[in-house]
């Protein structure tokens, strides 16, 4: 008997094993966000896990079934695909372990085979497909001013989630009371679950108002984080520590989420993959940060060479001598009192 795993794209809704049935669309009817089912394939590697919806890691085996949501992906290290590239007898990869459902067109030579499945069907409920959507977040009004400290990258795994877990520690320390969120990227949980577990008393992410991913066309990225803006700024924390997936330049909204965030960014810090990066992000998105960190700031060297072609300051958070300069940024930057 196959076993049913649930990716956690599924976290939002209500799920049980007997209350939906799966059923084959035709694919006129597919969108981005449905639920669908799929029995994995090929021959197992370390990418055959699934993160589930509390966001633990489960490995899965062919044969069992995984619940999804259709989706694209942009991603400049891993891979690319969607859903709409999904092969006409089925054929589907797992785009993230959060099962984000689509078929990769291209994927790096570096990883091992991603996982295989095959299409089982849609979720559905008394003939209708169940959607993200259904579970979204919604709000019938738009307020947001929460002064809210920006994490972005050059590239993915740049060191943000590295970097937003040490800021919420720090200012948890002094006692602020902080949200954190993620919105932006590609859907998964663990991510952001690291930012509760390092002092925010809450977290959110595009999941919540039922994005896959933000490769999705600007109107609609925009129309579904408002309502979570204006959630949390009904929550009134202190501060609103954000982290943007991959880079402003990728297809994933960055320019269009800076524009909603607006006057309210008090701090920007880029962590950026190379000195030479920072000067890349600089000019062609046209942002100055307060801070870089990440891989750009492994050493005195790259720390240097950072100042010397922007003229920006480094500090390498992994280094346990920098957490004293660390906290002092943070500190004056948002004017917190010693």
């Amino acid at each position: 008997m196959s076993t049913r795993m649930y990716g956690s794209l599924a976290r939002i809704a209500d799920f049980k094993n007997s209350n939906f049935e799966v059923t084959k669309l035709d694919r006129s009817a597919w969108a981005t966000g449905d639920y669908v089912e799929g029995e994995v394939t090929g021959t197992s590697t370390r990418l055959y896990r699934i993160e589930d919806r509390t966001g633990h890691m489960i490995q899965v085996e062919p044969g069992d079934w995984v619940i999804g949501a259709l989706g694209q992906r942009a991603a400049t290290l891993e891979g690319v695909g969607g859903w709409a590239d999904i092969t006409e007898d089925g054929h589907m990869h797992a785009l993230t372990s959060a099962a984000l459902i689509g078929y990769y067109t291209s994927f790096s030579t570096l990883f091992p085979d991603p996982m295989e499945l095959v299409y089982r069907g849609h979720l559905c409920r008394d003939g209708r497909k169940v959607c993200m959507r259904d579970f979204a977040m919604r709000s019938e009004t738009h307020a947001f001013n929460v002064p809210t400290l920006l994490l972005f990258g050059s590239s993915m795994s740049a060191g943000k989630t590295t970097t937003g877990r040490r800021v919420c520690k720090e200012l948890d320390r002094v006692g602020m009371n902080i949200i954190g969120a993620k919105l932006t990227g590609a859907g998964r949980y663990r991510d952001i679950l690291s930012y509760l577990k390092n002092g925010a008393r809450e977290i959110y992410d595009f999941v919540d108002v039922g994005l896959p991913s933000t490769v999705v066309p600007e109107q609609d990225f925009r129309q579904a984080i408002r309502p979570l803006l204006n959630h949390i700024n009904d929550r009134k924390p202190d501060l609103l520590v954000v982290e943007a997936g991959a880079s402003p330049l990728e297809p994933y909204n960055g320019e269009a989420l800076f524009d909603e965030l607006g006057d309210n960014i008090v701090c920007t810090i880029l962590c950026a993959s190379d000195p030479y990066s920072v000067v890349g992000v600089q000019k062609a998105f046209g942002v100055t940060p307060d801070l870089v960190t990440g891989p750009a700031t492994t050493t005195s060297a790259a720390v240097g060479l950072v100042k010397k072609l922007t003229g920006l300051a480094g500090i390498n958070i992994l280094d346990p001598a920098m957490k004293q300069p660390f906290r002092e940024f943070l500190f004056d930057k948002l004017k917190i009192a010693r």
